[in-house]
């Protein structure tokens, strides 16, 4: 099973940026859908951003326009730029590796705070 490390997260004042990097253990062009999640406190974790192995992206719609995601195969690493970073992007976020039908890894999170 792959083994997922997220790096990049820290507090940053609103309107800021960050990147997010999830460095696998594993070949991720082996893997359908790479992503990133986050959770606030007391609340669900939500998929925001998704890339598939052949480099189809998707986003929720809170975070369209302002957050990329890719991938560099080469680096076996997934990355998520956030720009425009708002208080309601507070949350611990989680990379991800999703081959359907068979598993969904998930890291160990990093945590992102947006604040003044």
């Amino acid at each position: 099973q792959v083994a997922l490390v997220e790096s990049g997260g820290g507090l940053v004042q609103p309107g800021g940026s960050l990147r997010l990097s999830c460095a696998a253990s594993t070949t991720i062009s082996s893997i359908t859908v790479m992503g990133w999640g986050r959770q606030a406190p007391g609340k669900q974790r939500d998929l925001v951003a998704r890339i598939t192995n052949d480099g189809s992206t998707n986003y929720a719609d809170s975070v369209k326009g302002r957050f990329t995601i890719s991938r560099d195969s080469a680096k076996n690493t997934v990355y998520l730029e956030m720009n425009n970073l708002k208080s309601e992007d507070t949350a611990v976020y989680y990379c991800t590796a999703i081959v359907p039908g068979v598993s969904i890894t998930w890291g160990q999170g990093t945590q992102v705070t947006v604040s003044s």
